[in-house]
């Protein structure tokens, strides 16, 4: 793989308006009549979300994520997909590479709704 460029610079504010989180994904059930899109229900602690990725066909079994945590940013305005609401947006590495999305994950576990940054 060649690296892609860097994207321009941006101030530090830019950052700090995101709010990630982790999140530990429930569970994963089909999108029906998507080609791409699974629901995860994902805990972040105090609530949970829905949360929806377009992963059907990066993964064998999408439903082998169940039981991991993973980053999200939760502070993104919900989208509506297929008639369903995302509530955040699975924070993943490799997709704008053409790289096969891995997860991106904490070192070890930590408790649910823990911020990023």
């Amino acid at each position: 793989m060649t690296a892609a460029p860097v994207k321009p610079i941006v101030p530090i504010s830019a950052f700090e308006a995101l709010d990630i989180r982790v999140g530990t994904i429930e569970s994963v059930e089909d999108v029906p009549k998507s080609a791409k899109l699974v629901r995860l229900i994902v805990s972040f602690g105090d609530h949970r979300r829905i949360v929806l990725a377009g992963m059907k066909q990066e993964r064998a079994n999408p439903a082998e994520i169940q039981g991991r945590q993973a980053l999200f940013i939760v502070n993104l305005e919900p989208r509506k997909m297929m008639g369903e609401v995302s509530e955040a947006m699975l924070f993943d590495l490799g997709s704008p590479d053409g790289i096969t999305p891995v997860l991106a994950v904490p070192e070890r576990p930590v408790p649910d709704g823990t911020r990023a940054g």
